[in-house]
């Protein structure tokens, strides 16, 4: 830290340019600040001074961030919002800490919310702040600690715990099966499919593996599972669905196989973290007991 700490203003140097390249206004953001306007332009020429370049092209009654200016505030900003939330989080829970997780929608909200409960109660100290996400993102701008991912294990900049496969069966209601009578793979190229907008070659590898191509028809795309398994229980249409994640719905007889066929996805689940995050105690702890909970499920 002795060569980083060459390089790291004060915190009162930076809040002053981050919100003076937000509102555009050394007056704003004095305002926001509760410091006069004198001592918010002293700051920013400061920040210059020790940058070695101007962060704002002045125009008489107005400033704006220069194009690198622009690029250096959004990453001052992230650092500074990330500084704030570990604040907050350790005010909310100092002996123990908080961990924030990204989860996908269904999964997140079939699986992994049921099972939360005992975590908590194994590690009372810590505090879990949830948030969904349907597409992979970048640790160094989002403040999160960790992420279920489904895909390829590969994510840059960030390390993978494999949690588990998956299997996906063709699902429709009871009375779209009953009318139809599917008997074979080749009768669904012509019936209603609903595709997943985050998964949109499904179909085709599914009917690639009983040695058919595509179905022609485009059907209705949805953007996720859950809204998938409402459409296919409507009767819109079938769903090719996770079936650990739908094993209510068959249980309950809203949903029943169109064709017992089966197909493992090429992707896997698995527990994302940036590296810089690895000791961090509250994702240790995470990882430990997911891995548990999804080798008792019958992972990976």
């Amino acid at each position: 830290m002795t060569l980083a700490r060459r390089f790291l203003p004060s915190t009162s140097l930076l809040c002053a340019f981050e919100a003076a390249a937000r509102l555009q206004s050394f007056t704003a953001a004095a305002a926001e600040l509760h410091l006069t306007q004198s001592a918010v332009s002293r700051q920013i020429l400061a920040l210059e001074d020790l940058l070695g370049t101007a962060l704002f092209l002045r125009e008489r009654q107005r400033v704006r961030p220069t194009a690198a200016g622009e690029a250096y505030a959004v990453e001052i900003r992230a650092a500074l919002t990330r500084i704030a939330n570990a604040t907050l989080g350790f005010r909310a829970n100092p002996d123990g800490g908080t961990l924030q997780l990204a989860i996908l929608p269904t999964f997140g909200t079939r699986w992994l919310a049921p099972r939360l409960p005992r975590f908590l109660e194994a590690h009372p100290g810590i505090t879990l702040n949830l948030s969904t996400r349907l597409l992979p993102f970048d640790f160094q701008l989002d403040n999160l600690d960790a992420a279920i991912h489904f895909g390829e294990p590969h994510w840059p900049g960030a390390e993978l715990d494999l949690l588990m496969r998956e299997t996906v069966v063709p699902a429709c209601n009871p009375a779209l099966r009953r009318r139809h009578r599917f008997r074979s793979a080749a009768q669904l190229l012509d019936a209603s499919l609903l595709h997943l907008d985050s998964r949109p070659e499904a179909w085709a590898r599914w009917f690639a593996s009983h040695g058919l191509g595509a179905p022609k028809a485009p059907g209705m795309r949805l953007d996720q599972f859950a809204l998938a398994t409402q459409a296919a229980i409507a009767g819109l249409g079938i769903a090719l669905l996770p079936r650990f994640l739908i094993e209510a719905e068959l249980a309950r007889g809203d949903l029943v196989l169109a064709l017992d066929s089966p197909m493992e996805s090429a992707e896997r689940y698995y527990l994302a973290w940036p590296s810089s995050r690895a000791t961090f105690a509250p994702l240790q702890a995470f990882r430990r007991w997911l891995i548990a909970e999804t080798a008792a499920a019958g992972g990976p």
